[in-house]
Order: C-alpha cells, then sequence, then structure tokens
C-alpha cells in the first residue's frame, strides 16, 4: 500500500494556458497540462504519477482494445468568486466508480489514489478553471485493461489516469428528443448501471437514427415491452407532472444512479415538488401532455447539468414545451448553480475544497 502522499510529479517547462481562451470553450476539445497515471500489476497498485498530458504507448493486442474492459467518471471542479477551487460530489463518483469496476471484473481503486490523486492534479492545474457562467473544469478519470494477448478473460493489468479538461456548457440550446423504441441501451442484468464505455459505443447508432430526424438525442425506453421510459442517451431525465416530479427508478438496474439526479431531487423536494421515482410508461405521459398536466421534461447529468427539453417525440405524437416559461428546471438549475460556484451557502456538503 502506497501513502496518501506518495505522488509522483513532473511539471511542464510550459503551460498551454496562454494559447486557450477559456471563455465559451467547447466541451471536450481541450485538455489541461498535466495528467494522473497509475498501473495495477501482481495485484496492486503502483506508485501514481503526474506527468505532462501526452500520448499513451500502447500494443496493438491491448486487452482493452478487444473485450471492452473500460470504465469512466465525470466530475467538474468550479471556481469561487475568491477564486477558490471546488470539486463537486468527488466522493460519489469514486462509489460509483468502483460499483463499475466490480462490474467490469476490474480492480477496485482505493480512495487515497482517486481522490488524492485528483486533489493534487487539480492543485497543480487550478489555474484552467474557468470563471464564467456555466463554465467549469470537467474530470474524466478512467480505467482500462492492459494485458497484452487476445484471451476473453477478465485482464491481470489496468492502468487509471484521469485529465481534465476546461469547458462550457454541453448543450447551448434547448433539446428536441426521440422517444426510442426499437433499439435497447440496457436489460436488467445487464451493464446498465456501470459507467462501461461500451454502454455509450453502443448508443450511438440509434442516436445517429434520430438526429437524421432532427433530434438531439433518444429517450430510451424498457427492453421488453419498449413502454416504459428509461433514460436520454447523455442524462437522467425527470418529468413535472401536476405537482410531482418523477423520474424513472434504479431498481432494473438498466439506469445509471447520476450524482446530479440526486442533487436535482433534493432541490426539488426544496421547492416543494412531491418526488416520485417509478416506472413511467410513454402511455402515462402522453395522456398528462393532453390534460395539460405535464408542464416540464428536463434532463440532468455532469457534463449536461440540466438541459431544458423543448420537444418531445413519440411516433408521430409531438409534445412542445415552452422553454422561456419553465419555472421548476430553472430554479433547480440557479440553486445548483449558486452552491457551485460558491454564491450560496453549501448545506449538504457537496463541494470539496481542493
Amino acid at each position: 500500500m502506497i501513502a496518501a502522499d506518495d505522488i509522483n510529479i513532473s511539471r511542464v517547462k510550459n503551460s498551454k494556458l496562454k494559447e486557450v481562451n477559456l471563455e465559451n470553450i467547447p466541451f471536450g476539445k481541450y485538455f489541461t497540462d498535466h495528467m494522473l497515471e497509475v498501473d495495477y500489476e501482481n495485484g496492486e497498485w503502483k506508485t501514481p504519477e503526474i506527468k505532462p498530458y501526452q500520448p499513451l504507448m500502447i500494443d496493438p493486442s491491448l486487452a482493452a482494445l478487444h473485450y471492452g474492459q473500460a470504465i469512466f467518471e465525470g466530475i467538474k471542479a468550479y471556481k469561487s468568486p475568491s477564486g477558490e477551487a471546488f470539486v463537486f460530489r468527488p466522493l460519489d463518483n469514486f462509489k460509483r466508480f468502483n460499483i463499475s469496476a466490480e462490474r467490469m471484473q476490474m480492480p477496485t481503486i482505493p480512495e487515497h489514489i482517486f481522490i488524492d490523486g485528483l486533489r493534487a492534479l487539480i492543485n497543480l492545474d487550478r489555474d484552467w478553471i474557468p470563471s464564467q457562467e456555466d463554465h467549469s473544469l470537467y474530470i474524466r478519470p478512467f480505467m482500462f485493461s492492459t494485458d497484452e494477448l487476445i484471451g476473453v478473460k477478465p485482464s491481470e493489468k489496468y492502468k487509471f489516469m484521469i485529465i481534465l479538461s476546461p469547458t462550457g456548457p454541453y448543450y447551448n440550446t434547448p433539446m428536441r428528443i426521440y422517444v426510442e423504441e426499437q433499439y435497447v441501451r440496457a436489460v436488467p442484468g445487464g451493464v446498465g448501471y456501470a459507467k462501461a464505455a461500451g454502454n455509450y459505443g453502443a448508443a450511438m447508432y440509434a442516436t445517429a437514427q434520430a438526429k437524421l430526424k432532427g433530434y438531439d438525442q433518444v429517450l430510451w425506453t424498457d427492453a421488453y415491452e419498449h413502454k416504459y421510459v428509461q433514460e436520454c442517451g447523455t442524462m437522467n431525465v425527470f418529468f413535472i407532472i401536476g405537482d410531482k416530479a418523477i423520474t424513472p427508478d434504479l431498481g432494473a438496474g438498466t439506469i445509471l444512479a447520476g450524482v446530479t439526479r440526486d442533487s436535482v431531487m433534493t432541490m426539488l423536494k426544496e421547492l416543494g415538488l412531491t418526488i416520485e421515482e417509478r416506472s413511467l410508461s410513454v402511455d402515462e405521459i402522453i395522456d398528462a401532455h393532453k390534460a395539460g398536466l405535464l408542464h416540464e421534461v428536463f434532463g440532468t447529468g455532469t457534463a449536461a447539468t440540466i438541459s431544458m427539453i423543448k420537444e418531445l417525440r413519440y411516433k408521430d405524437y409531438v409534445m412542445e414545451f415552452d422553454v422561456d416559461n419553465l419555472k421548476i428546471a430553472p430554479a433547480v438549475k440557479s440553486r445548483l448553480n449558486h452552491i457551485r460556484y460558491g454564491t450560496a451557502p453549501d448545506n449538504y456538503g457537496w463541494m470539496v475544497k481542493i
């Protein structure tokens, strides 16, 4: 076992930051000066190192390329008005990362490597955190198998890394969502609850088909009947029906337990809404819309934050929403942002100071 402060650090000689404008920066295009890297070999994690951001040298037989043992997380760091750096709920992402690792037959990562490594890396590149509204430093921890052989079995070697990316909003405009009723994201007993890389690769075809129809993302339905809604391609989803906020439950293991989803439920309770985590059918959604009770639909996620949805389509039935007059989603987004950017008290202990 390595000590929590035992991280080898090699700094860049010249920062790339002077070449990057942090205002209105696109999501996931630019990366900071450094990255964290640590290998798992012979049943133990080696000493982590922080080094200049650089390409990896890999063997063509790398197990992850052939058999898909790869998982990741998404976390964000924010800058307070005084210039201090805070990370939003990293311990929750750490716990979920290890849930994904266990499901994918990968070694769990120790907290001191994940959290202390994240702290050290952000502290080194803290000047990369944008200060503009709706901007943040996106944190991407990930792990993949590194055995150099071909054979279907869990790898004996792995690499864990963290890279950082300054970013603006993931979705700049309200979204149009297509309800998917042919393709499937996850089934009970599968890996839907894990943040496995393959989940996202498998979703790309259906998403591309929706985009050909003019939509931004799909809303997945259950695998058996295509009757009950699940989650969108990059986010969990909430429906404001009457005075209730309804979101699909996690019981079947087909939906990612979103950290932002959990935070939003707390905010919704503060606003006086009743929260229901349960199965929600497309028919119930349409009936509520016809009755004038479906007031809002919005998505939640680390990258997406709170994403307004202006249109939801199922077959030929189109539900439109006046996003300029929404009340709940903008209020939730505002409350969360005030906590994240340090302009409101953090009564929940969500923000971890770097």
